[in-house]
C-alpha cells in the first residue's frame, strides 16, 4: 500500500510504501481517504482496517471474507453457549486466566518495592471464590470486585501518575485514557480469531449482542494485564509518555497524536 503522509487534513507529503508482507493490520484514528481498489486488495492479503472515532472509541473493522467457516464448529460453539453448565464452566476460565495475569503483574511489582501486597491477597481471595459462582451474572459481578481492587493498585505503581476511579467515556485523566486506549487489545483478540473457525459473535462470559463481536470481549479480558497494563506501568514510569503527550479539553483527556505512536 501507498500512504500519503500529512500534517493537516488537506496537506499531502511525500508517499510512503509499505511492503505488504510485514502488514497485518492498519490502525486508523485520523480521517482516511481510500477507494474500493485498495480494500479490495487488503481483503485479498487478508489484512483488517480497524477504525476508531476523535474520542479513541472503537467504531468497527474492515474484516476480509472468512475463509475457514465451518458449519460443524459453529454448531459446537452455539451448543456450548446454550448448556448453561458449559457456558458457566468456559466464562469462569476466562476471569480465572485474567485474575492469574493481574496477580502476575503486582507480583512483578511488588518484588521491585511496590507494596501490593495486601491487593494480592484479596484478588487470590476472590479468585478462589470464582469455581462456586452459579451463574454468570454472579461471577461478572465478582470480576468487578477483583477488577476494582486491581485499580486501586495502579496509584501505588505509577510513580507521578494517579489512576482515580474507572472513567471511560470520557477518560478524565491520563491513565484512563491509557487504558481506554487499550481497547486496542480487542482488536488483536478479533484478529486471533479471524484466523480459526471460531465465530467472534458468539461469547460465554459477554452476553451476545448485536452488532459486536463479543467473544473477542472474552478472549481481551485475559489478555489486557499482560499486553496493555504493563505498557502502560512502563510508558509512565519510564516517562516515555508525559503531560505534553495528552490533550484535555471539554473535560476530556486523550493521547495526542505523539503519545498515540509512542504507545
Amino acid at each position: 500500500p501507498v500512504v500519503e503522509d500529512g500534517n493537516g487534513e488537506e496537506s499531502v507529503g511525500a508517499p510512503r510504501y509499505l511492503p505488504v508482507e510485514d502488514i497485518n493490520e492498519f490502525y486508523v484514528f485520523g480521517s482516511l481517504r481510500a477507494n474500493s481498489s485498495l480494500f479490495n486488495f487488503l481483503g485479498q492479503k487478508d489484512i483488517a482496517v480497524h477504525f476508531f472515532d476523535y474520542y479513541e472509541n472503537y467504531t468497527g473493522s474492515f474484516m476480509p471474507k472468512d475463509s475457514l467457516l465451518s458449519g460443524r464448529m459453529l454448531l459446537a460453539q452455539t451448543s456450548a453457549f446454550q448448556n448453561k453448565k458449559k457456558r458457566l464452566l468456559i466464562a469462569q476460565k476466562f476471569i480465572e486466566s485474567a485474575a492469574y495475569n493481574m496477580i502476575k503483574n503486582l507480583q512483578y511489582y511488588n518484588r521491585r518495592g511496590k507494596d501490593v501486597e495486601d491487593i494480592i491477597d484479596i484478588i487470590k481471595g476472590y479468585a478462589a471464590k470464582l469455581p462456586q459462582t452459579v451463574s454468570v451474572q454472579e461471577l461478572m459481578g465478582t470480576e468487578g470486585m477483583i477488577r476494582q481492587t486491581y485499580y486501586d493498585a495502579f496509584n501505588l505503581i505509577l510513580n507521578d501518575f494517579e489512576m482515580g476511579s474507572r472513567t471511560k467515556q470520557p477518560p478524565q485523566n491520563e491513565v484512563n485514557a491509557l487504558i481506554s486506549f487499550g481497547m486496542m487489545c480487542y482488536t488483536l483478540c478479533l484478529c486471533a480469531i479471524h484466523q480459526t473457525q471460531l465465530n467472534p459473535t458468539i461469547s460465554f462470559l459477554h452476553t451476545p449482542g448485536e452488532r459486536r463481536y463479543s467473544l473477542a470481549l472474552d478472549i481481551a479480558e485475559v489478555f489486557k494485564p499482560v499486553i496493555i497494563d504493563r505498557v502502560i506501568f512502563k510508558v509512565l514510569n519510564k516517562k516515555e509518555i508525559q503531560e505534553k503527550h495528552f490533550d484535555r479539553k471539554l473535560n476530556k483527556c486523550l493521547l495526542n497524536q505523539s503519545g498515540k505512536k509512542i504507545f
